[in-house]
């Protein structure tokens, strides 16, 4: 158990400094009883004497000698302790939320180079649908969270940090499609209700006024992809994430028509961003690299 803390070691090294408890006092801007008084305590606390009476000055004991190293080699590391969080005070765990896409293709090279930047943030990464994330963020379950659009999110604050090019994929034996009528099968693959993606594929069907068979829900990508290749239904995917699976040759992509072709990711948070957060905003900000164009899809109208 703690006997003292770091303002007594304070007061007591002050007042071995000026020479005395007047001095200190000044020194302080504290009043000469409450200096005294602590002094006394810190004496009880230890059980031994610190100063002793030499004529009108005050020396230090044996005792009061030995306390003095450890005190000034506390004292200078929560001086060095305060200093390092002043300069970059992000530390401690940061819950960061992401889709499962952007968890794939856009996090691994950005949060590695956030960890170089600053080692004494511990990323916490969970992921989900954008309507799971967000629910997790209104409960204070997670700091941040890359969610895609459409969202509805009022309580809490956002910005846009990537934009996505959305892609139908089926299976490779299926001809080019130009709505969704000309699908060779009507299944839908996709995550559970609440993912964004699904939403815009959902509102692709009924701008052509054809309802999807069936919904088949997977917690995967790479579960996704190998069941469209094997011809079990169609899907919309970021075209970066075929690119980060390397499965771009598994499967026939065909571009999506504007506003469904298109979807932000944003990052939303609660209230004033912490530390972490400022540093992973600022990092977001600065120039990205562009993801190689995809190859060979076929052009899809409503």
């Amino acid at each position: 158990m703690r006997t003292f803390d770091l303002d007594s070691l304070e007061i007591f090294r002050t007042v071995v400094r000026e020479g005395g408890v007047v001095r200190a006092a000044a020194r302080l801007h504290r009043v000469q009883s409450n200096v005294t008084t602590r002094i006394k305590q810190l004496e009880q606390r230890l059980g031994v004497a610190l100063f002793r009476r030499q004529g009108r000055t005050l020396a230090l004991t044996p005792a009061g000698d030995a306390l003095l190293v450890h005190a000034e080699r506390l004292l200078r590391l929560a001086d060095e302790a305060e200093s390092a969080l002043r300069a970059d005070p992000a530390r401690g765990p940061f819950r960061l939320g992401s889709m499962e896409s952007t968890a794939g293709s856009r996090l691994p090279k950005l949060l590695s180079r956030y960890h170089r930047l600053h080692p004494g943030v511990v990323i916490e990464l969970q992921t989900g649908t954008t309507g799971a994330l967000l629910r997790k963020l209104a409960d204070y379950q997670l700091d941040a969270a890359f969610v895609g659009e459409p969202f509805s999110a009022p309580d809490q604050n956002s910005q846009p940090v990537f934009e996505e090019e959305l892609v139908l994929i089926t299976g490779k034996q299926n001809p080019p499609v130009q709505h969704a009528g000309e699908l060779l099968t009507g299944t839908i693959l996709a995550f559970p209700g609440g993912c964004s993606y699904r939403r815009k594929l959902e509102d692709w069907f009924a701008t052509g006024e054809v309802m999807p068979r069936r919904v088949m829900e997977f917690a995967s990508y790479q579960a996704i992809i190998a069941c469209v290749a094997a011809g079990t239904g169609c899907a919309i995917v970021p075209a970066s994430v075929l690119h980060a699976l390397r499965a771009t040759s598994e499967v026939r992509q065909h571009a999506l028509p504007e506003p469904i072709g298109t979807s932000r990711t944003h990052l939303a948070w609660n209230g004033t961003p912490s530390p972490a957060l400022e540093r992973l905003l600022a990092l977001l900000a600065a120039p990205q690299e562009k993801r190689p164009a995809f190859a060979g899809p076929e052009a899809v109208t409503a």
